[in-house]
């Protein structure tokens, strides 16, 4: 008896070794980066997990890269049973926007908006999330589950807006609803936002270094070479300041979306952090009130970035609720 306890013993954990090593290496994060052509842009993106799983788009915040995306993150939702797609937005990383670019001029532009009055951008968020919609044609997907940050989180709700039936779920993490009246960022965090010019690669860096410190939670203490070292590695891979500014001025001349909002009925998660200096958490907390049905999730000293600290508490917010959205969906196509 206790000889067959012991074999089946055996039995069942080399089958949860080996189903684990298996889950690990379909969610490997090192696969290569491919190219999508659309009507505007080539989209550099990776796809992570098995084509048949449900795919969950990742959409990246003001100037962000497809590897601003913590690998561990991703590979996390992989194993939850999703197929990850994370991409460059236009104008950063790897993704070139193929339109002739046009003159910018963000500080007049600035001073505009501060005004109340129109602000000129080259292309729109709208756009930017037709380019979303676009890489999911192309590879195919016809639904699909959204988690944005910050811009992406603004990015995904067009998506939902313009595709009900095809996106089946919204994470929101970060973001805002764009509604006048909203706390404003902290003065000097603006103008390290705006500073994205550099006469060198080291100049770049410790501008780079500064904001990603100002980002940051006030409970945390920063590395500042650890801080260099990701500022290096973003610099290195792609340095676009201008299509950084052409992405502000998509924001800066976004209206409120109160409206596009209140008319959703897509499952939506809205995550916010109450020391985000960028978008405090009234940003969060309005966002939420505004989409039917959707659960808000606050998390204590979390600010405007993907710190160590924090990552633990953000997959404790964001993996149940997806989980139980692909359970979901699982339910109801069986019927």
């Amino acid at each position: 008896m206790l000889v067959s306890f012991m074999r089946l013993f055996l039995f069942l954990a080399a089958l949860w070794c080996g189903q684990s090593v298996l889950a690990a290496s379909r969610c490997s994060v090192d696969v290569p980066v491919q190219h999508a052509q659309l009507a505007e842009v080539n989209l550099a993106y990776q796809s992570i997990g098995r084509e048949q799983d449900p795919a969950l788009l990742l959409v990246m915040g003001l100037g962000g890269q497809l590897i601003h995306w913590p690998d561990e993150v991703v590979s996390a939702l992989c194993q939850r049973g999703f197929r990850v797609i994370r991409y460059d937005n236009r104008d950063v990383g790897l993704s070139v926007w193929a339109q002739a670019p046009q003159g910018v001029n963000l500080t007049f532009e600035v001073l505009r908006y501060k005004l109340g009055l129109p602000v000129s951008a080259p292309y729109s968020l709208t756009d930017m999330a037709e380019d979303g919609l676009g890489l999911m044609d192309v590879l195919q997907v016809r639904r699909f589950h959204v988690l944005g940050v910050s811009m992406g989180g603004m990015i995904a709700q067009h998506l939902a807006d313009r595709a009900p039936v095809r996106v089946q779920s919204l994470t929101l993490i970060m973001s805002s609803s764009g509604a006048p009246g909203l706390p404003e960022p902290r003065p000097a965090l603006l103008q390290l936002l705006a500073k994205r010019s550099a006469p060198n690669r080291e100049v770049a860096l410790e501008q780079q270094a500064d904001l990603l410190a100002a980002l940051g939670s006030p409970q945390v203490q920063d590395d500042r070479a650890q801080l260099l070292r990701e500022a290096q590695i973003s610099y290195d891979r792609a340095f676009n300041p201008d299509g950084v500014q052409r992405q502000i001025l998509a924001i800066l001349a976004e209206p409120s979306r109160v409206e596009l909002l209140n008319r959703l009925r897509v499952p939506t998660l809205v995550v916010h952090g109450t020391a985000d200096p960028l978008l405090p958490v009234m940003h969060g907390v309005h966002l939420a009130a505004h989409i039917q049905g959707s659960q808000l999730k606050l998390i204590p000293g979390l600010a405007h970035r993907f710190q160590e600290a924090f990552k633990a508490p953000l997959l404790g917010a964001v993996l149940p609720y997806l989980t139980q959205q692909r359970q979901r969906d699982g339910v109801l196509a069986g019927l």
